[in-house]
């Protein structure tokens, strides 16, 4: 067999392009040039096994090292016919992804695998293979043809259009003997009905036009993957936010789960919806105490949390008094109007225990979960060990277990054997994520058949009293906390707690923890939300020493030596700019008459009228240690205010090079910022604006070009981004080239000149709603600033009069119509802001509506709806409204 490759590239001087054949770890083949554009080489190989696709991809080389390689899901393909010994003459273009790659995700295609034979043959006296890529055609029940003016080809006859097959998902195509083609060809593609074969779609394309290549005997041309773009493709999906511990039905136990997620895409497909989104439904159990039920806190980046198990798949349990007891609990805690955490996950995992004992050696011994344990022991056995022994002593911190608290393989290995004494309890681990991952793939599958688009959640961060940690130490900085910079939901910033990555070491595998995690989310999503993408940027690291977010900095950065600070005109004095500074002045403003007893207990005097943090006192965390048990309002007002003397700093030093500094962020709004005069504000605020907004893209969208290429490529799954808070210019530069939808939220506008966002200015690949998990509801922001509310009222929506102070359903529906009329391809509300229009069957509290409180690092996570999903169903006339409103405005 005889391959030569073709392809126009153009190459910078000292550059060559090579090929590489996925599976064959041999040297590239280099191509020749004549001009550094045309390029072309040969292969003599074995002849490979006919019909099986053989993939391959090209590379930009120099010095013999690949610079550039083509990335995407889909690498070239060609599929070998029956005859030996021919000459494939392969010619492509340079592939990256398609032009519409969302449409060649899970979300849209599905996962579909062909289970025909592929037929590909191939004459000995010279052939042409077309090769087309063309997503879409099952969600249609279609299959791709071509037709053309010539009689091989049907001349132009509907009825007489040459199928072609599809040798891997939306891959497809079609051999003929050369000579019963007639040169110059004028051909199209189209879409044909997989049953009756019927011409259903031309392409919406001028004719493809081939001249003769001229063949000799044996050899076989190959054209380039054309890209088949069919006007019904286009898409506008609407769709459900909502977590799943807020669903509610009249069997769940008193909080959603994965048997609840069945009725919400019965809904969803019956008003027309056609994409479910939920938050986080990872194991966060630490304390086994409400502090638990905040989603983005995960002990383990695969274990599901036991809450979302739905126990009537379980069977049927024999002991009839036990099952009594269980059902009249379960029916107290059900009609809850909201989740009481503990009481629930007790309960539950008291009825896990007592099925455990009754089916748990029959569920470990069947053929079933020996497939599912070998294939995720590797995270499993760590997670149920882990689980194990943080009951046994009484916490999740694994540097205070007396034994174990290195994580040694052979040793957890040996602690979970079925010969160890605790290997029962360590057993229950297993049958508990079996249960969980059968009833998770379960609705899924259902939601797949549905045609509903099945969206995830993954969360940037992770515990630092978690699984990952424990064993994968070396991936963590485990020494600072990941946050957010401040915004205007949160003035001091957001303190997550979370280890950050270690990118470094990352890098040295090709970000495998992450490339396992994505594809193990691939088994049950077609679609994922990255929590903060912006964290691969960069992420906002805070001291371990602080708890609020303002003393953090960029990592990675680039930070500012003194000269360069120097350069911009501002005197930079070490002591005065970099400790925190404290005057008489300053104390007596924000403490009062109580200015005496912080100067007493937490400062001490300097000289003249300036003071200094108490060597006892001069971290967050120990101030914070101090107030440990103060909860009244007077000490949490003394307690904030001695953060903001410790934060109270012009510039941060450098966590690797303390004789570097970053500006600190937000400092003008601090009393340093105001002992400068003009000329030195001047200053800080060129180098702090240059610092923020401009230092840094051509750097950060290097160092996301790293990552986020390999991660968002290693599944099929439909990519959506959180780009929301401190924005740098380079974050849409690579989502738009790695095409990641992003998010639009109207009151969060990219546009800083605007107030409000325009939705009808919405770039069609995004995902856009009106409020976040993290935010009020819509009905929730109309009440909280009448002022901006009324700006909204009659500026954006174009209405006067009197504003309403609460608002009504017909606003409400206005607002949501707006989204749903909008550009952007997923238009996902959260469930609240749907119930919103109808103020027959809305939640009559508007505060109880909200999900979380971002500012509050204590806030208990407990919305649920508070009518059933069976209630949801059964409501014609909501139903129908909503059904009307997706249709008219072409999401369906």
């Amino acid at each position: 067999m005889k391959l030569t490759f073709r392809i126009e590239y153009r190459t910078a001087w000292g550059e060559e392009l090579g090929v590489i054949l996925d599976g064959n770890n041999s040297e590239p083949i280099i191509l020749r040039t004549p001009n550094g554009e045309h390029w072309e080489g040969e292969a003599e190989m074995p002849d490979l096994p006919a019909c099986v696709p053989v993939s391959y991809r090209y590379g930009v080389y120099r010095d013999g090292q690949c610079i550039r390689r083509e990335s995407g899901t889909m690498a070239h393909l060609f599929c070998p016919g029956k005859k030996k010994n021919c000459h494939y003459i392969l010619n492509d273009f340079w592939k990256d992804l398609p032009a519409e790659s969302y449409l060649y995700s899970s979300a849209f295609s599905g996962d579909y695998q062909s289970e025909t034979t592929i037929k590909v043959t191939a004459s000995a006296d010279g052939s042409i293979t077309f090769r087309a890529l063309c997503p879409c055609l099952h969600h249609k029940r279609q299959v791709l043809a071509i037709s053309g003016d010539c009689p091989a080809l049907g001349n132009w006859d509907i009825q007489k259009t040459v199928l072609m097959e599809e040798i891997q998902p939306n891959e497809w195509t079609i051999t003929l003997n050369v000579s019963t083609l007639e040169f110059p060809l004028s051909y199209k593609f189209v879409a044909c009905n997989a049953d009756s074969k019927q011409v259903e779609e031309w392409e919406n394309h001028d004719n493809r036009m081939l001249n003769n290549p001229e063949l000799k005997k044996g050899e076989i041309y190959l054209t380039p993957e054309t890209e088949v773009h069919f006007t019904s493709s286009a898409r506008k999906v609407a769709g459900t936010a909502i977590p799943v511990f807020s669903l509610r039905s009249e069997k769940s136990f008193g909080v959603g789960d994965f048997g609840d997620l069945k009725k919400l895409i019965d809904w969803a497909a019956k008003t027309h919806q056609q994409a479910v989104q939920i938050l986080p439904i990872n194991d966060t159990t630490i304390t086994h105490t409400w502090m638990d039920s905040y989603p983005y806190n995960s002990i383990s980046i695969y274990a599901f949390h036991p809450m979302y198990i739905d126990l009537n798949q379980l069977g049927k349990m024999k002991d009839k008094e036990a099952l009594a007891v269980f059902e009249a609990r379960r029916q107290e805690l059900n009609a809850l109007p909201q989740i009481d955490y503990e009481a629930v996950n007790n309960a539950k995992r008291a009825y896990l225990k007592v099925m455990f004992q009754q089916t748990g050696r029959k569920v470990l011994a069947s053929a079933e979960f020996k497939k599912f344990f070998e294939e995720n022991e590797h995270w499993l056995l760590p997670y149920a060990a882990f689980s194990y022994l943080r009951d046994l002593y009484g916490t999740p911190d694994f540097s205070q277990w007396p034994e174990h608290t290195e994580y040694k393989a052979e040793e957890i290995a040996a602690l979970c054997a079925p010969d160890s004494s605790c290997y029962e309890e360590i057993a229950f681990y297993y049958y508990t994520q079996y249960h969980l991952h059968i009833q998770l793939l379960d609705a899924g599958n259902y939601a797949r058949e549905k045609g509903i688009i099945f969206k995830g959640d993954i969360p940037i961060g992770i515990s630092r009293n978690s699984v990952e940690a424990w064993i994968e130490p070396y991936y963590f900085n485990m020494n600072g906390q990941a946050g957010a910079p401040p915004d205007a939901f949160s003035v001091n910033g957001q303190n997550w707690g979370f280890p950050t990555y270690n990118w470094e070491v990352m890098e040295q595998d090709n970000y495998q923890w992450w490339q396992k995690r994505f594809r193990k989310m691939a088994e049950y999503f077609t679609a994922y939300r990255i929590d903060h993408i912006l964290g691969f940027f960069r992420i906002w690291e805070i001291p371990s020493h602080s708890v609020h977010g303002l003393l953090g900095q960029f990592v990675p950065a680039l930070p500012m030596s003194v000269d360069e600070i120097q350069s911009y005109g501002l005197p930079f004095q070490k002591d005065f700019m970099t400790k925190p500074f404290i005057n008489e002045e300053m104390l007596n403003k924000m403490f009062g008459d109580k200015a005496a007893f912080v100067k007493e207990t937490f400062v001490q005097h300097a000289h003249d009228d300036i003071y200094e943090m108490r060597p006892e006192y001069d971290t967050q965390r120990k101030v914070e240690a101090y107030f440990s048990d103060k909860k009244d309002e007077e000490s949490i007002h003394i307690r904030e205010g001695v953060y903001a003397l410790i934060s109270n700093v012009l510039f941060v030093p450098d966590r690797k090079h303390p004789s570097m500094y970053h500006p600190r962020i937000a400092v003008q709004n601090d009393f340093i910022f105001g002992r400068l005069d003009w000329k030195e504000k001047d200053a800080f605020n060129r180098l702090y604006n240059h610092y923020y907004y401009q230092r840094h893209n051509q750097f950060w969208y290097q160092e996301a070009m790293k990552k986020l290429p390999i991660l968002t490529q290693a599944t099929s799954m439909l990519v959506c981004g959180e780009d929301l808070g401190m924005v740098p210019d380079c974050v849409p530069w690579v989502m738009d080239q790695l095409q990641i939808l992003s998010l639009e939220i109207q009151r969060m506008p990219k546009n800083p000149k605007h107030e409000f966002g325009h939705v009808w200015e919405y770039p069609y690949r995004s995902v856009c709603t009106i409020s976040t998990h993290d935010m009020s509801t819509l009905r929730g922001w109309w009440e909280e600033d009448y002022e901006q509310t009324c700006r909204y009222y009659n500026h954006v929506m174009g209405h006067w009069g009197e504003v309403p102070v609460s608002a009504p359903g017909w606003v409400c529906e206005e607002i949501v119509r707006h989204h749903l009329e909008c550009p952007s391809l997923l238009c996902i509300l959260s469930f609240q802001d749907w119930l919103s229009i109808d103020e027959e069957i809305r939640y009559p509290d508007v505060n109880a509506e909200r999900i979380n409180v971002p500012a509050n690092p204590r806030h208990y996570w407990r919305y649920r709806m508070h009518l059933t999903l069976e209630e949801l169903i059964k409501n014609k006339k909501f139903n129908e409204k909503l059904v009307e409103m997706i249709d008219t405005t072409g999401r369906f």
